[in-house]
């Protein structure tokens, strides 16, 4: 492969910025602008020249040997003084030594996982991780980045291979007397790794949620308080008030952090019948985006208020305008003057929160259709089996496509197509 070279640090003045070099000539690139180099896995304080003798900076130099860096290449590492010229001298001359190139976006990853330092789950978790702004996403990327869904694939991976090894041994041997029925601890290892797979399943949606975000959106009738509640939620002017009915005209969104869980605040239009064309636009979107949202806040001016959505477990109902109320009660709020704001987000938060405690540690929709995939074939691979031995060499073919299938999930197979989608996501330096 080239040798490759980037910054791995954000772009523009910092306190310090990072050049990363990875590849067979790394540590010669290395030692044309550092007489001495330090040991691998070692850092000292060096001088850069440039090719004349001429003073870069004065940098702190890392080194790292083949295979025991991330990449799993050789790798140098410039930690010079974040100057925009530093940076932009260092990379000019790097640029001019023959056998460098630039690094393309999300190739040092990329080459991590082509020598075997990173699976494609981990790649996935790692840009989970770079994009995270929560602490529920942190948490989450960090278990995928540290191996935990490559680990509970290979338990299950290894049960199936087990499975299969049983049967064929039974298949190689139908001539024969063989003195043990392999079938019930075969039985016993597809049920145990069918219903694993299938709870892992399930709980990708609400995984994909932490990472993606939850939206909760507000819905009721015109001029009952939604965008001034939205606003006050929000701590600031996010939304046009007034007392006019029908001002919020399209869906004004927020983003919140709350205990930790990414949450975006939809304020949506008032829902009643209209004959103005563009309200009416709102109206349909706000339907549509209230259909979609995870949570929905109905914010009614009385109790028997109804609305043209059916609710769903978990949705809250709330009576707008508190403020205006001679008796106050638990259910209702007012953005104007905070009554029952904090209540109403306390329910958002424990709502989602208990929703979040059955998401798993597969977090995308690719994750779940390789999961998926697997046991379907393992529930083909049962029903062969209640079929007797004359069916055993089906049941074994669709142990080892449902073994296919888990290998596909943490990029062992089948996943060519998807890496240069997956790497473009990440910046240059990464």
């Amino acid at each position: 492969m080239d040798t490759i070279f980037a910054l791995a640090t954000a772009q523009g003045k910092a306190g310090v910025s990072v050049i990363r070099i990875s590849g067979a000539r790394a540590r010669d690139a290395g030692e044309a602008f550092c007489e001495n180099l330090p040991v691998s896995h070692k850092a000292a304080l060096r001088n850069l020249t440039d090719l004349q003798g001429t003073l870069i900076d004065q940098a702190l130099v890392l080194t790292f040997e083949d295979r025991k860096s991330f990449t799993g290449e050789p790798v140098v590492e410039f930690h010079l003084h974040g100057s925009t010229a530093i940076v932009a001298w260092m990379m000019e001359l790097l640029g001019g030594v023959v056998g460098l190139r630039l690094a393309e976006p999300g190739e040092f990853t990329r080459r991590a996982l082509e020598n075997g330092k990173l699976d494609l789950a981990q790649v996935e978790g790692l840009a989970d991780l770079i994009d995270a702004e929560t602490e529920s996403q942190r948490k989450q990327a960090v278990r995928v980045l540290a191996g935990d869904l490559g680990r509970t694939a290979e338990i299950w991976r290894s049960d199936l291979i087990r499975a299969a090894s049983l049967l064929e041994a039974t298949i190689d041997f139908a001539d024969e007397d063989v003195p043990i029925d392999v079938t019930p601890e075969v039985l016993v290892l597809l049920e145990r790794s069918e219903r694993a797979i299938i709870k892992e399943a399930e709980g990708v949606k609400t995984a994909e949620r932490i990472r993606a975000g939850f939206e909760v959106a507000i819905i009721g009738a015109p001029n009952v308080g939604k965008s001034t509640l939205l606003n006050s939620i929000a701590g600031r002017d996010a939304a046009i008030t007034s007392e006019y009915a029908g001002t919020t005209r399209d869906v004004i969104e927020v983003k919140l952090d709350l205990n930790g869980l990414p949450v975006t605040i939809l304020d949506t239009a008032g829902l009643r019948e209209t004959e103005d064309f563009v309200e009416k636009i709102g109206i349909d979107r706000a339907l549509d985006r209230a259909e979609k949202a995870d949570l929905r806040v109905f914010l009614k001016s009385t109790v028997e208020e109804q609305f043209p959505i059916e609710q769903r477990s978990g949705d809250i109902e709330m009576l707008g305008k508190a403020d205006l109320f001679v008796d106050r009660t638990r259910r209702s709020v007012s953005g104007k003057t905070g009554e029952g704001v904090d209540h109403l987000v306390t329910a958002i938060s424990k709502t989602l929160l208990d929703r979040s405690a059955s998401a798993g540690i597969a977090t995308r929709e690719r994750h779940r259709q390789a999961l998926l995939s697997s046991q379907k074939y393992l529930s083909a691979a049962k029903e062969g089996l209640d079929l007797g031995p004359d069916h055993y060499d089906l049941v074994a073919e669709d142990m080892r496509s449902a073994i296919r299938a888990l290998n596909s999930l943490i990029g062992h197979v089948d996943v060519e197509n998807l890496l240069d989608e997956i790497f473009s996501s990440f910046c240059l330096g990464k």
